[in-house]
């Protein structure tokens, strides 16, 4: 069980000899460096006007950094992994300071924004969002830059519900099949047997159901298994502790709903209103995580997940108390990575050929003499 834990802690494969027999040795990208920015610019524009027309969504600026205070930042575990980036602003002589932090991702704060644009049910935004993740391990999948479509949508209480989320998912599903048959449009030739594309379907599973099928297995390892029966799955249910004692994965306490007791289609008692897509990458030959998502918190399952993971100090924080309070709207939402869905659609090795960042020599030299080159 110890594999099983150390699994949580973060994303990455967590050693460059174990990258190396995974990285890919017949690759040849299909797209070159120009043609690449190309059809990426196209997909993103694809992605952002048709995932706004999908969802009632406005495109609205989002922050990089953030006031400590506020306790919007996302601290994206609930174990205290992965911590921001934070500084000092000396202000005016540091007699009116700030102490920021860069954000991990915005999904607090897109929450507090729906109050902020006046958006009623039914009604969302959606955001270019930068962010920096510096406890990641580096490797072809995982940067300490991130960019995502990060959208928050205002619903009822009677949306609180796993039909309400498998809608809004089949919907951005639409969408991003639609971005790959847009970016073959443009290039022709990334269409190629070689590498086949995503199905049109996805099928959902809760985790509970990946664990009963797989119970000896890491998260990830069960990921990598069940996208090689499903190629393209919805994993619902990402935080809750299972049966043998972990969670799906390591999700924090304060955003997604986790716990709320749900049924499946089978008749099981379940728990989670939020959940991953995970596809099969034909290029690396693993699991690829395109998107995390979910219906958010209300003040009863905010109280109960900060309880479950020892963290009620959290409820002084003035975000905490906007949903205690309800003077915050109840959403569904979620962040679909960027650089992750033009690797996958642009049939790519590695996010360093879609998005320019740091990789340590170690990295680069190692995909160098397989044919894969990172921008700079």
């Amino acid at each position: 069980m110890a594999d099983k834990k150390a699994d949580l802690a973060g994303p990455g494969i967590g050693d460059y000899k174990e990258l190396e027999k995974i990285l890919p040795n017949d690759y040849s990208p299909i797209l070159n460096h120009r043609e690449t920015m190309k059809a990426l610019f196209g997909v993103k524009s694809y992605i952002e006007e048709n995932l706004c027309k999908e969802l009632n969504l406005l495109m609205v600026q989002v922050p990089l950094i953030v006031d400590i205070k506020s306790g919007v930042n996302d601290m994206l575990d609930r174990d205290g992994s992965r911590t921001p980036i934070q500084f000092h602003i000396s202000n005016d002589y540091n007699k009116n300071p700030i102490d920021a932090q860069v954000v991990q991702a915005a999904t607090k704060w897109k929450r507090v924004a729906l109050k902020q644009y006046g958006m009623r049910v039914g009604e969302g935004i959606c955001t270019d969002m930068k962010a920096v993740r510096k406890d990641y391990f580096l490797d072809h999948d995982h940067s300490a830059y991130v960019d995502q479509w990060d959208w928050e949508l205002v619903i009822t209480e009677k949306q609180r519900s796993l039909d309400f989320l498998k809608e809004v998912v089949k919907k951005i599903w639409k969408v991003l099949k639609g971005a790959e048959n847009f970016a073959q449009e443009m290039y022709p030739q990334l269409k190629t047997d070689k590498y086949p594309d995503l199905p049109d379907e996805l099928t959902f599973l809760h985790a509970e159901d990946i664990l009963d099928k797989f119970p000896d297995m890491p998260r990830k390892q069960r990921e990598t298994a069940i996208v090689q029966e499903y190629p393209a799955v919805f994993i619902i249910g990402v935080g809750w502790v299972l049966k043998d004692g972990y969670p799906h994965e390591m999700r924090a306490a304060d955003y997604d709903d986790w716990v709320t007791e749900t049924v499946s289609e089978e008749g099981r008692p379940m728990h989670g209103l939020n959940g991953d897509i995970l596809v099969w990458n034909p290029v690396t030959k693993r699991r690829h995580e395109l998107t995390s998502m979910g219906i958010r918190v209300n003040a009863e399952t905010l109280k109960k997940q900060l309880e479950i993971t020892g963290q009620l100090n959290f409820l002084d924080l003035p975000y905490h108390q906007g949903i205690l309070n309800k003077q915050l709207p109840l959403t569904i939402g979620g962040g679909i990575g960027q650089s992750r869905t033009y690797m996958q659609l642009l049939k790519k090795a590695h996010l360093g050929e879609v998005s320019v960042t740091v990789w340590p020599q170690i990295l680069k030299d190692m995909s160098a003499k397989r044919n894969i080159h990172v921008l700079e």
